[in-house]
């Protein structure tokens, strides 16, 4: 029996995230930059750990968390990722398994533990994220299927990973297999501390290689050395085919390389909880919208759908079905 095609097969890091509420103090007590991603040890995991709130544990990781949504958007989506052959390993498996995308990556067997990031979110629904990779960051050239990814309409790399070189050895891999069969690979940015550190290497990665970039618009001041959106359109169309730049509640502009810049509005939820996962969300929407051969205003759309879900309650993945949501709103 032939595989089902898919939509998106996502490349990224396999993290069980920890949700909890936090304030300021706090951050600052344990030099956690508010409102930002620092990677940190097992043993400052465990101290940051011992000093939060009571927290609910999800199966996570940014890329991760966008294939949960395009499944519950009625799409077909895959994972790559690395988790540790243990019991954090095995939750996230099931999780995503049980959603309905595919995730077949071997565990990693000696090394570190399953990845985890502590997310502390203050009143304002701020996150603050401390990561440890563990077992994630040992994602390979290895782990690339390629009959699975020749299966994905589109390949989307999740920028956190992009820090760690045989990981980047695996994008690469999983990029020529795409572009060879025709098919395309997008790439979120994923942190403005990511585009600091790796500006130079990123430009190239993504002039070569990517046919979609995301960014809010911090990643994108960051990227191309200006906040003028008009400055940023201009270098967005030299580097990239499509490239979309989420604006929080101002929305999100789609910028195409030949072609009028489309602006898409925000849909403000009835209520702002935790804004974890509204990159995610929107990545989600937009790249099933693209995958299914949409305009650009109705996968835009279908994005700021999916990110005013997820900043509706706590958590980064879907409390209620992202298709309904989208037939109720004639978007699908």
């Amino acid at each position: 029996m032939t595989a089902p095609q898919l939509d998106v097969i996502g490349v990224g890091n396999a993290i069980v995230d920890v949700l909890a509420k936090a304030d300021d103090a706090f951050l600052a007590s344990h030099d956690i930059p508010r409102g930002g991603m620092i990677l940190i040890d097992e043993d400052r995991a465990r101290d940051i750990y011992a000093g939060m709130a009571a927290a609910v544990e999800i199966s996570g990781g940014s890329a991760a968390n966008s294939i949960a949504c395009i499944a519950s958007l009625g799409g077909k989506g895959g994972f790559i990722g690395k988790v540790a052959d243990d019991e954090l390993g095995e939750i996230f498996r099931h999780d995503l398994r049980a959603l309905g995308v595919e995730f077949n990556t071997a565990p990693l067997k000696d090394g570190p533990e399953t990845g985890r990031c502590l997310i502390n979110v203050t009143p304002d629904a701020q996150r603050s994220m401390s990561t440890f990779l563990g077992a994630a960051g040992y994602v390979s050239p290895d782990d690339v299927d390629e009959t699975q990814i020749n299966r994905a309409q589109i390949t989307f790399f999740e920028g956190y990973l992009f820090e760690q070189p045989i990981a980047r050895e695996a994008f690469i891999s999983a990029c020529a297999i795409a572009k060879a069969n025709g098919k395309s690979a997008a790439l979120t940015l994923s942190d403005v501390g990511v585009v600091e550190r790796q500006a130079a290497v990123l430009t190239d990665f993504i002039s070569g290689h990517v046919d979609i970039l995301l960014a809010n618009d911090d990643e994108a001041a960051a990227l191309f050395g200006s906040d003028d959106l008009n400055i940023i359109a201009e270098k967005a169309r030299q580097l990239c085919p499509l490239t979309a730049v989420t604006r929080s509640e101002k929305g999100s502009l789609l910028i195409p390389r030949e072609g009028d810049v489309v602006e898409i509005e925000a849909i403000n939820p009835d209520a702002l909880e935790d804004t974890t996962g509204a990159g995610d969300g929107y990545a989600a929407g937009l790249l099933f919208g693209l995958a299914r051969g949409f305009s650009l205003p109705q996968a835009g759309a279908i994005g700021s759908l999916a990110a005013s879900e997820i900043i509706s309650h706590f958590g980064a993945r879907p409390a209620q079905s992202l298709k309904a949501l989208a037939e109720k709103s004639d978007l699908l």
